[in-house]
């Protein structure tokens, strides 16, 4: 979907009676910053980060921000050059969408407090409530899978890489790994191919994790356009849900029910699904169907009022949606910054709303204020 680069910014709508009160963290893509944004759209704090590429991040239940990201130093993707021999897999993962290198826990006034390095891990991290960190791992399939893997395309005369899936991996504060969940042991090479859209590089891609209370681990799997849900007692797929094309951002709503950005071909919408049942149980499209696309990352967040915060990401805009469908917040990134080829981006990954209770603001000052000439020069006043 295209979009004017005249368009208004900011915040360009509010309905104050219907609106979820609280804070959005955003993130813009290929920035250095980590904005907090009141309900008028403007910024009341900022991160910043300079020995990490930020992708997005959280705030943690210590009133902490955890930021994935990519180590600034890294040289630039290898080229792609399909008949020449692939480069090595620490080199052929860095030309892949949503790599990272560093998860980094900061305070705050930005203050380092906790990092992890793993040269393999992409896209998404969960917090655990016993201070464990789970993140999704690239590991690279043996000769048989490799092989029997079906779906995909390759381009002509291409010497294909080793076939990459995902291995869920738990770390504690430590680093030190605990846990180590295998994706590709859950799906059929041939029952769950890779999306003939899709080259043959990757076979799940898992660009989402959320874990519940009980333990259950929901997840998104682009490449072959799966959702699933794995049980956290058994480690057995519980769900395996197939109506969904390129989306992101799985999210638990209750002990039965998930959210899923379902980005679709030509239009995207958010859905939420039973999971004992399969069943979609509530959708959200746009009006008209077309006036509502990403086609890559993007999320939807279910917020404490029964509303949704959608991030439609590839146009850096935010909104909120009621149940009844209707758009009741939106704000459009003004914030514009240079990809290492030089061209614009607005885009934003994924953002989060957080009550104004959040432990994270107890004490804290959240005046607009002292940020009068960043807000001013962005039109957010």
């Amino acid at each position: 979907m295209g979009w004017s680069v005249n368009r208004a910014t900011g915040l360009t709508h509010h309905d104050p009676d219907e609106s979820t009160f609280g804070y959005t963290l955003v993130t813009p893509s290929n920035g250095r910053d980590a904005y907090l944004l009141d309900i008028e759209g403007r910024v009341v704090h900022r991160w910043t980060f300079d020995n990490l590429d930020p992708g997005y991040g959280r705030l943690l239940d210590n009133g902490n921000l955890l930021m994935s990201g990519s180590d600034p130093s890294l040289p630039d993707a290898p080229e792609d050059e399909p008949t020449k021999k692939p480069p090595p897999l620490e080199r052929h993962v860095t030309r892949l969408g949503g790599y990272k290198t560093t998860l980094q826990e900061v305070d705050w006034d930005g203050n380092l407090v906790w990092e992890y390095e793993n040269r393999f891990q992409h896209h998404d991290f969960v917090r655990l409530p016993t201070g464990n960190t789970m993140v999704p791992e690239w590991v690279e399939l043996d000769d048989h899978l490799h092989k029997a893997v079906k779906g995909g395309h390759r381009l002509p005369r291409e010497r294909l890489p080793q076939l990459l899936s995902d291995d869920l991996v738990e770390v504690d504060p430590a680093g030190n790994e605990v846990r180590r969940i295998s994706i590709w042991k859950l799906f059929d090479p041939k029952k769950d191919p890779i999306h003939a859209s899709r080259r043959r590089w990757e076979w799940t891609h898992v660009n989402s994790i959320d874990v519940n209370p009980a333990g259950d681990i929901a997840f998104s799997a682009r490449q072959m356009n799966r959702v699933g849900v794995i049980d956290g007692k058994t480690g057995e797929l519980t769900l395996k849900f197939t109506d969904v094309h390129g989306q992101h951002h799985v999210t638990w709503v209750d002990d039965d029910h998930i959210q899923v950005f379902d980005n679709g071909e030509t239009s995207s919408r958010v859905i939420e699904i039973q999971v004992s049942t399969g069943e979609i149980t509530w959708t959200y499209k746009g009006k008209p169907v077309h006036q509502f696309f990403s086609s890559y990352i993007s999320g939807a967040e279910r917020l404490w009022s029964g509303s949704v915060l959608v991030c439609e990401g590839a146009s850096g805009r935010l909104f909120e949606v009621t149940r009844d469908g209707d758009v009741v917040w939106e704000w459009i990134n003004p914030f514009e910054n240079k990809r290492r080829n030089g061209d614009v981006s607005v885009t934003i990954y994924r953002a989060h709303r957080y009550p104004a209770d959040h432990p994270a603001f107890v004490g804290r000052s959240l005046d607009p204020g002292k940020f009068e000439k960043l807000n001013k020069a962005h039109g957010l006043r």
